[in-house]
Parts: C-alpha cells; sequence; structure tokens
C-alpha cells in the first residue's frame, strides 16, 4: 500500500513545523466537521474509540460553516488553545 501527503510545501517556508504526539493517553483530540454528509458519524465512532482503547482525555468537536470555506479563525484559535492534536476530514 501507498500512501500520500496531501499537503502542498509552503512557498518560502524555512523550517518543518511538523511534530508528533506520541502517546494518545490523556490528550485532547479536536475534530473540524467539514460539513460533509458522513462525517459526524466517522466522528462519532472514532472519537469513542480513541477514548476506550488509547486513553484520550476528551475529545473536542467543532463544525465549519461549509465544506466550501476555510474553519472560522475563532474555532482554530479555540481548538489550537485546547487541544494536542487536531484533526479535519471529509466524509463522503
Amino acid at each position: 500500500m501507498q500512501v500520500y501527503d496531501p499537503t502542498a510545501p509552503v512557498a518560502g517556508a524555512t523550517q518543518n513545523l511538523r511534530r508528533t504526539v506520541g502517546d494518545l493517553r490523556g490528550k485532547v483530540i479536536g475534530f473540524i466537521d467539514n460539513t460533509k454528509p458522513n462525517f459526524k458519524l466517522l466522528v462519532d465512532d472514532l472519537g469513542e474509540l480513541l477514548t476506550e482503547r488509547y486513553g484520550v482525555k476528551a475529545v473536542i468537536k467543532q463544525v465549519k460553516r461549509s465544506v466550501a470555506t476555510p474553519a472560522a479563525a475563532n474555532v482554530l484559535d479555540d481548538l489550537a488553545t485546547q487541544c494536542d492534536l487536531v484533526i479535519t476530514g471529509s466524509g463522503d
């Protein structure tokens, strides 16, 4: 199986901002629901799995206004201050 990284390089970037979370136990995981039809179902199941199997302390869910627009700045700020990791995705 091949897995491709869908992120594009940022022009002028001088450092790699990627960091790992490591063990999920005690961490707060955030989800950004992009309003596609099945994402809410996926997030509910994944949040439950992460809590029960991996000891995640809390799951925070935020919803974008539309799939076609970015998440609002206040949503991103809230997630950045509350979460150790944020996942966004598609639920088609």
